[in-house]
């Protein structure tokens, strides 16, 4: 038969924070305030370039100058 210094403890006991817990959480919260990753620099706001291009593409712009015109030449 077990004494009652063999049987397991029904519970779990909880440390008390120590002064490691309580400088890596300021050291992590010092961290968040200076990393340089910002996800929202990196999320697609919505359609790109490519998109835009194939299903609205520019309107095509004529220039007078550049169209061809007849020329009389007398000679």
């Amino acid at each position: 038969m077990r004494s009652a210094d063999q049987q397991p403890q029904a519970r779990s006991r909880r440390k008390a924070p120590s002064l490691a817990a309580d400088l890596a959480d300021l050291g992590r919260a010092l961290w968040s305030l200076f990393d340089p990753y910002r996800p929202e620099l990196y999320y697609m706001r919505g359609p790109g370039p490519k998109w835009h291009a194939k299903h609205h593409p520019a309107p095509i712009i004529v220039d007078a100058s550049a169209a061809p015109a007849r020329v009389s030449v007398n000679g």
